[in-house]
């Protein structure tokens, strides 16, 4: 009752009494106005709450401005009579009495962060009071946010007790994050503080933006000059009431009494909650008019007024009041158009409005002109009327301090260059071009100050110990995103290829490449099958096909020949056998399966060397940190495993047969291939195993996603892939997009057995059919051959006795 607040709500509730009366002197019923002082006290407020409900003859209570969850648990389970709250912050429970008269703040952020969206702000720093309700509202504001991309970094809870050393150590640490926008959501009192220490660290000059919401702009005139002085530049958002004479009168009513009780201090102006109480107390005053009437008009002469239809009646008033149109809607005051304002000299200046729809306008009454739409001009703290796009990142010295390799390991990746006039260094390679495009296009303007490091003298986990320790801002360079080393830093996308990959040296050039295709077994195999088949044809065909006869060299001749020719179908010699045709057909389908996979195998092994994934000589890239997941998804298992550091490793190990293949992250192994021939290695396996190349920034830098998104646009424009077709494409030939199998294996008799099986079966049982057929024909010119003889001699013994007798 003592506050500035209270005295303004208790004197626009009496008015509004006497006014409502006043103007409807017919009505039956009266308000009688009662007070209990909380003297800003929750438990005094949750007392009074509890003493006012065991009251018989009250119908309805106002108050209070904050609703704690304590409050909320008593009023639902005891409330039973209307309860019409200041509060601008929902309600979490369900009890139907409890009225908000108060405009919900939290309707508000959407339009915040559509002003943010048309800024193009993707990053902003939150700071609430540390309660129960600011850490509520903290979620609604994220949740706003979050539909626009808009991401909160860093939320600062400010206590309610917090000292003047205390605020100045939490902006400190906010300055440190490079934060450009910052979201403030308190009451006055601690905007007041916050503002005072914000302006003593120089966080009120150019390249802030600072943005307020109603909580502190419905009461920045009740501020004193030295907090406004210290608020230039800050855009805020607050409830609006169209002018009105009802609003002017009330105005100059309060205006007359403050001075009269008070003739040497400044009247302020009208108190948004006392315009709210004004017209809550019209809108009750109304209901319980409406349900006296209705009481009578139904002959019931109890004079209490039942809390349920008091209620009904609340919910159905509608009227154009101080602050508009008043209607409730589920419990809620209906949403309205807020104002937005920039604190500029002693007050506020009118930029437009946030119309419920979600659009900005200049001119409230004009929602629909083209000219109308939008803001006026912001003036920003620094007094400069031109968004402030970036901020400096650093405050000593204004440089960003980052760490590069300086060994040339893999110039086409990081190289480090010297300027020698200057002895300054710049950095290039592919990674050092992507980072210098993405940093350039962010607009920052500040000095790249780049601290070299050996991989001999430090790790690159040591680099990104010392990014976590804030010794340096930021890690370029060839550094892999892993689990571990983003619990300690914050990465940016990859700009890299993902995972890792297999490389080895090509085949070398021989005049009997030609037999690695087949095994000698198979080869061996072959040759005897494609013997044993002339045999088989010249023995089924050789008693009665002319072909085959003559003498012996000429049959010897033309078995091999026609043997031989089946291999590409040249053979003229026509087959009069059932069984040497049976034969012939199955070992066609012998030649067509041995030829198609002599093809297939002879032309992968002209284009990769022939290596077997199990105990082979493996090289590891030794400043990766692979470990033995990429050997496991690989399946590069029993390796001899090598260590090597730079390309003419790579390609030391691989000519001299030191390792038979070389397993590093992709961007090594394109390094490596861009700077060496086409003929020398060949990239053969891939696999998703590592997160690729990224660049490291401090945990909570908002250059890492300010980075990601340059570097995703990159992607998307083609720029990245430019950067890499200029230090990663081979020069001598264009790779595939589309990396091959692993290498062939050599094919033997064991793959292709049931093949030659098939074969060899059919080839016997036609030569045993074949010989069981000669051997019958023999036996059978055998049986004739006595048959004659004894016909002969039967035929002479009878000449000789015929003979005799004559």
């Amino acid at each position: 009752m003592q506050s500035s607040v209270g005295k303004v709500v208790h004197r626009c509730i009496i008015m509004a009494i006497s006014d409502f009366y006043a103007a409807n002197p017919h009505y039956r019923t009266r308000i009688v106005f009662k007070t209990r002082d909380t003297k800003g006290e929750p438990l005094r407020a949750l007392s009074s709450a509890l003493d006012l409900l065991e009251d018989t003859e009250l119908q309805a209570i106002i108050g209070p401005e904050s609703i704690e969850a304590r409050f909320l648990e008593v009023l639902e389970h005891k409330a039973n009579i209307p309860v019409l709250s200041f509060s601008t912050s929902p309600f979490s429970n369900q009890s139907p009495y409890l009225l908000q008269i108060a405009q919900d703040e939290t309707t508000q952020f959407n339009g915040i962060a559509s002003m943010l969206e048309s800024f193009k702000t993707t990053n902003v720093i939150l700071i609430v009071v540390d309660t129960g309700n600011g850490r509520e509202m903290a979620t609604y504001i994220v949740s706003a946010f979050q539909k626009k991309n808009i991401y909160v970094t860093y939320t600062f809870l400010m206590s309610t007790s917090a000292n003047n050393e205390q605020v100045r150590e939490e902006l400190r640490k906010l300055q440190t994050m490079k934060a450009m926008v910052f979201i403030v959501h308190l009451p006055p009192s601690l905007a007041a503080d916050l503002f005072f220490r914000a302006k003593e660290l120089g966080m009120m000059s150019e390249g802030y933006m600072w943005i307020l919401t109603s909580k502190t702009t419905n009461l920045l005139d009740s501020m004193d000059s030295e907090a406004i002085k210290s608020m230039q530049g800050v855009v805020g958002f607050k409830s609006y009431f169209p002018a009105s004479r009802e609003l002017h009168n009330l105005v100059s009513k309060l205006r007359k009494e403050h001075y009269t009780l008070n003739p040497y201090i400044e009247f302020k102006e009208l108190d948004y909650n006392g315009i709210w109480a004004y017209d809550a107390v019209y809108a009750l005053a109304m209901a319980v008019e409406r349900e006296q009437t209705s009481e009578l008009s139904s002959k019931d002469n109890s004079s209490a007024i039942n809390g349920v239809s008091l209620l009904n009646h609340m919910l159905s008033i509608t009227f154009h009041g101080l602050g508009g149109e008043f209607k409730l809607v589920n419990g809620r005051s209906i949403s309205k158009a807020m104002e937005v304002v920039n604190v500029i000299g002693k007050g506020d200046r009118r930029l437009g409005f946030l119309m419920t729809t979600g659009e900005f306008v200049k001119e409230i009454e004009k929602p629909n002109s083209y000219s109308n739409h939008g803001l006026e001009s912001i003036m920003w703290p620094g007094g400069t009327t031109i968004l402030p796009k970036r901020r400096s990142l650093q405050t000593n010295g204004k440089k960003l301090r980052i760490m590069f390799p300086s060994s040339s390991r893999f110039p086409n990746l990081a190289k480090l260059n010297v300027d020698p006039r200057t002895n300054l260094s710049s950095v290039s390679g592919f990674s050092g071009d992507v980072f210098t495009a993405a940093f350039n296009a962010l607009g920052y303007g500040v000095e790249v100050d780049v601290t070299p490091f050996n991989h001999r003298d430090i790790t690159y986990s040591a680099v990104i110990d010392k990014i976590a320790g804030k010794e340096y801002d930021a890690a370029v360079g060839d550094f892999t995103i892993t689990a571990n080393r983003s619990i300690y830093v914050d990465f940016t996308l990859p700009f890299s290829d993902l995972g890792t990959a297999t490389v080895a040296r090509n085949a070398k050039k021989s005049m009997w490449i030609f037999l690695d295709p087949f095994s000698n077994g198979l080869w061996i195999t072959s040759a005897c099958f494609f013997l044993f088949l002339g045999f088989v044809i010249w023995f089924i065909e050789h008693p009665t096909n002319e072909e085959f006869q003559g003498s012996r060299r000429q049959q010897l001749g033309t078995t091999l020949w026609f043997a031989f020719s089946t291999l590409v179908y040249a053979h003229r010699e026509k087959l009069q056998n059932n069984l040497s045709r049976f034969v012939f057909i199955v070992w066609v389908l012998v030649v067509l399966v041995l030829t198609s996979s002599y093809t297939a195998t002879l032309s992968s092994v002209l284009t990769l060397q022939q290596i077997g994934m199990k105990d082979i000589s493996t090289g590891l890239e030794g400043l990766s940190p692979l470990g033995g997941v990429a050997f496991d998804k690989l399946k590069v298992f029993n390796a001899n495993l090598s260590k090597i550091y730079t390309a003419k490793d790579y390609a030391r190990v691989l000519t001299s047969g030191g390792v038979d293949v070389v397993v590093a992250e992709i961007p090594y192994i394109k390094s490596n291939l861009a700077l060496y021939s086409a003929a020398d290695f060949s990239l053969i396996k891939t696999a998703s195993t590592t997160n690729g190349f990224g660049f490291a920034f401090q945990k909570g830098s908002t250059l890492a996603r300010e980075m990601s998104t340059q570097i995703a646009r990159m992607r998307e424009d083609g720029t990245l892939k430019a950067f890499e077709d200029k230090w990663l494409k081979r020069q001598s030939a264009v790779m595939s997009t589309e990396f091959s199998s692993p290498s062939p294996k050599v094919l033997d008799i064991y793959g292709l057995r049931g093949l030659f099986l098939i074969s060899g079966v059919s080839m016997v049982l036609a030569l045993l059919l074949s010989i069981i057929h000669l051997v019958r024909e023999k036996i059978m010119m055998k049986k004739w051959r006595c048959i004659l003889r004894r016909s002969v001699d039967i035929q002479v013994h009878d000449l000789s006795d015929e003979e005799s007798t004559i």
